[in-house]
C-alpha cells in the first residue's frame, strides 16, 4: 500500500496512530492500578482497547491509498468499536456516579445500544454525525454526573474526570462543525484537530482514574 499524498489526511492518520498508542499505554496503566477492582478496571481497559482499534483502523483509512470498497469496509468495524466504546464509557461513568449495582444493570443495555448504533450506521449514509450525537449525549451525562460527584467530594480525581469529559465534548464539537483547521509545520483539518484535542482528554481522564480507582471500589 502507498501512503496518501493529501497533507491533512496524513496528519489525521498520524494523530489517529498516536491516539492508538496512547490508548494502549492507558489500558496497560489502568490494568495495573485497577488490580483491586477488576470489574471496574476491565470496563476502562476494554474502552481504551476499543479506542486503540478505532485509531488503528482510522490510521489505515486516512493514511493509505486504498479502494473505496476497502475504505467502506474498514469503517464498519471502526463504527462498531466507537459505538461500544461510548457504551462502555457510559457504564464506567455510571459506576463512579451511582455505584457498581447500577453500572452492572446498565452494562447489557448499553451493549445493545452500542450494537444498535452500529446497525444505524449500516443504513444511514452520513453516519458520523449520528455518532457525534450519540457521543455527546453520553459525554454530557458523564459530565453532569462527575460534576455532582466532584462537588460532593465523594471521588478522588473527579474534577480531572470533569475536565477530561469536557475536553472530549469540545473535541466532538470541533469535529462535528468542521470549524477549526490550521497549519503549523503540518496541515491539520477538523479531524486532525479533533485528535489533538482528544489526546489532552485522554491524559486528563487517565490522570483522574489514577486517583479515582483507590477511592471507590
Amino acid at each position: 500500500m502507498e501512503f496518501i499524498e493529501i497533507a491533512t489526511e496524513q496528519t489525521t492518520a498520524v494523530t489517529d496512530a498516536i491516539m492508538a498508542i496512547m490508548s494502549i499505554v492507558a489500558a496497560l496503566q489502568l490494568r495495573k492500578i485497577g488490580a483491586s477492582n477488576r470489574w471496574k478496571s476491565n470496563l476502562w481497559v476494554c474502552a481504551f482497547a476499543l479506542l486503540t482499534t478505532a485509531g488503528v483502523l482510522g490510521a489505515i483509512a486516512h493514511g493509505f491509498k486504498i479502494s473505496d470498497d476497502l475504505r467502506s469496509f474498514l469503517w464498519q468495524p471502526l463504527y462498531l468499536s466507537l459505538g461500544l466504546l461510548v457504551s462502555l464509557f457510559t457504564v464506567a461513568a455510571a459506576y463512579d456516579i451511582f455505584g457498581k449495582n447500577a453500572a452492572s444493570r446498565l452494562l447489557p443495555i448499553m451493549i445493545v445500544v452500542g450494537v444498535g448504533f452500529f446497525g444505524v450506521t449500516l443504513v444511514l449514509p452520513d453516519s458520523f454525525l449520528v455518532f457525534i450525537a450519540y457521543e455527546v449525549s453520553a459525554m454530557l451525562f458523564a459530565l453532569f454526573g462527575y460534576v455532582v460527584v466532584a462537588s460532593r467530594g465523594k471521588l478522588e480525581g473527579a474534577w480531572l474526570m470533569v475536565l477530561g469529559v469536557l475536553v472530549t465534548v469540545i473535541a466532538a464539537g470541533v469535529q462535528a462543525t468542521k470549524a477549526l483547521s490550521f497549519t503549523f509545520i503540518w496541515s491539520f483539518d477538523h479531524n486532525g484537530v479533533y485528535h489533538l484535542i482528544q489526546m489532552a482528554g485522554i491524559v486528563l481522564l487517565v490522570a483522574g482514574l489514577r486517583k479515582a480507582f483507590p477511592s471507590r471500589n
